[in-house]
């Protein structure tokens, strides 16, 4: 039987440095990426994910409360995870936004990447070895995940062409959508922003738009950018959705 066939990225950056003002009084004690989620911290629904797919490194950036992070997951033994922490509240002082965060870690993280915010519910999400494949042929700077625009972004960030490629909606060539914090990075997109520099990603990835270097597709599946306790208690009242209870069980396996 041949063996099988490693995925070509390995290495994850979970975002994590964020205070989430709107979902005060909660954050006050505990950072939003450990909120509890169907019996879970939040991240922790990546961290299953990311195992199941093959990934076995993960960076997680911290600043907001974030001597919690390593109490509550570790070093990532239990998934089957190498899991190592860039602490930008202790090195730094506080949150470097999401260029920037990415810059400071890049030294634990080499040259590609998948990105994930931390404190989304992407139940349907793997890190799919084959997308990671093509993308790397394609040699973009990014390949980023889209969704409809939600009520609270409704002009969006890109458009999406029939053939995948990722435009400004001013190019008025598709239908505009929103960016889903999830995506596969290449560490060249974040040239020229400095270690320990407050810099925000969204002018990068436009500008690796405008230049024809952005790739992407719509993600299937729900997702929850889940901003206040109201949404949070909502979340936790439905049921827990199939795909979230499959990982569990092949934890569990």
């Amino acid at each position: 039987m041949p063996a099988a066939v490693p995925p070509p990225v390995t290495t994850a950056l979970i975002l994590a440095a964020g205070r989430g003002e709107r979902m005060r009084p909660l954050t006050d004690t505990c950072p939003k990426p450990l909120l509890p989620v169907h019996g879970r911290p939040m991240l922790e629904w990546h961290l299953l994910a990311l195992a199941q797919a093959g990934v076995r490194e993960v960076v997680i950036n911290t600043a907001w409360l974030e001597d919690q992070f390593a109490a509550a997951l570790g070093d990532g033994r239990r998934w089957g995870l190498r899991i190592r922490y860039s602490l930008e509240g202790r090195d730094h002082g506080g949150a470097l936004e999401t260029a920037g965060g990415i810059a400071t870690a890049l030294p634990l993280l080499g040259p590609r990447f998948w990105l994930i915010a931390g404190d989304i519910v992407a139940p349907g999400f793997r890190a799919d070895a084959a997308v990671a494949r093509a993308w790397i042929e394609r040699d973009d700077d990014a390949h980023l995940w889209l969704v409809p625009n939600p009520d609270f972004h409704p002009a969006g960030d890109f458009g999406l062409t029939a053939d995948g490629r990722v435009t400004r909606p001013s190019d008025g060539q598709a239908r505009p959508l929103t960016y889903s914090s999830l995506a596969l990075v290449q560490a060249r997109l974040v040239d020229g922003v400095q270690a320990g520099q407050r810099a925000a990603l969204g002018p990068l990835l436009f500008a690796s738009a405008q230049a024809g270097r952005l790739s992407g597709q719509v993600l299937a599946g729900d997702w929850h950018n889940v901003g206040t306790p109201a949404q949070l208690a909502a979340l936790n009242a439905a049921p827990c959705p199939p795909a979230l209870a499959a990982l569990t069980a092949l934890q569990a396996g």
